[in-house]
């Protein structure tokens, strides 16, 4: 079993806030799978029939929704960080033989890439960037009695608001801390997806909306496929969505950048990964 993941604190104590989700996330992670797994009495080593692989995928989802409901509560409880207006993002991945689950909260996104019957390398979005402009979370979030809106100069750029004040201008709509709009549609819940790898299937990217905001999901593909050597290739993706941001955001102040390449295939381990982190 593999687990990797990319975590986006925003806010003054945003740094602290991912680092405390990032050390807490796998191990709470970990007790729910195995409680869940004990109560419903299933051998994780066993051959599975289709059955028993989608109950696999339900102890999988629901050990997550606890780890997430756990790993918030726990940072609100925090005596050390200040998470009232400040959180983090979480996309994870965990790998379990041939079974791939996704988890994600906020607007970090993973993207697969395939073989088509071409042999040419496609992209495939795994997850959704949970942002304010999506009509399900802009629905929950109004019906809480929080605001979304853009402001004047930044057209497009939905954010969430306070009911009664100008603050805290969130740019997605699904985080860890963040009290302050918890109660105004603001959560922390992950959409979790899973799927097969087949042979088809040659390597995952995850990285935040700093490199998603200049580069496509096909650009991503074709940069880490290109790279000779896998050890740089999330180096390289890191690299070019760098140089992408000062050319298409010439004078914005440059987002948070990471990325993870995981390998499915013909490597010296079953799988291997490689995160590259700036800002």
């Amino acid at each position: 079993m593999m687990f990797c993941g990319i975590f986006d604190g925003h806010g003054p104590w945003g740094h602290f806030v991912a680092k405390r989700v990032r050390k807490t996330m796998p191990s709470t992670l970990l007790c729910n799978w195995q409680e869940t797994l004990a109560e419903a009495s299933i051998d994780p080593d066993l051959d599975l029939d289709s059955d028993n692989k989608h109950h696999r995928v339900n102890i999988w989802k629901n050990s997550y929704m606890k780890t997430c409901a756990a790993v918030d509560q726990d940072l609100g409880q925090h005596r050390k960080i200040d998470s009232f207006y400040s959180g983090t993002t979480a996309l994870t991945i965990v790998r379990q033989g041939e079974l791939l689950v996704v988890a994600n909260v906020g607007d970090s996104r993973a993207v697969l890439a395939t073989t088509s019957d071409d042999s040419s390398l496609v992209p495939i979005q795994l997850t959704v960037d949970f942002k304010p402009n999506l009509p399900q979370e802009a629905e929950r979030i109004t019906r809480c009695k929080g605001r979304v809106f853009c402001l004047d100069d930044e057209p497009g750029v939905h954010r969430v608001w306070l009911p009664n004040e100008e603050s805290p201008g969130l740019a997605l709509s699904r985080a860890f801390g963040d009290y302050c709009v918890k109660d105004f549609g603001l959560i922390s819940v992950p959409e979790v997806i899973q799927r097969h790898i087949t042979g088809k299937d040659q390597f995952v990217v995850l990285a935040t909306d700093g490199v998603w905001d200049v580069v496509s999901n096909q650009e991503a593909v074709q940069i880490v496929s290109s790279i000779p050597d896998r050890a740089k290739s999330a180096k390289r993706l890191v690299e070019h969505a760098t140089r992408a941001w000062k050319r298409k955001r010439r004078g914005v102040a440059m987002d948070d950048i990471s990325a993870i390449c995981l390998f499915f295939h013909s490597s010296p381990s079953p799988s291997e990964f490689h995160p590259v982190t700036t800002l």
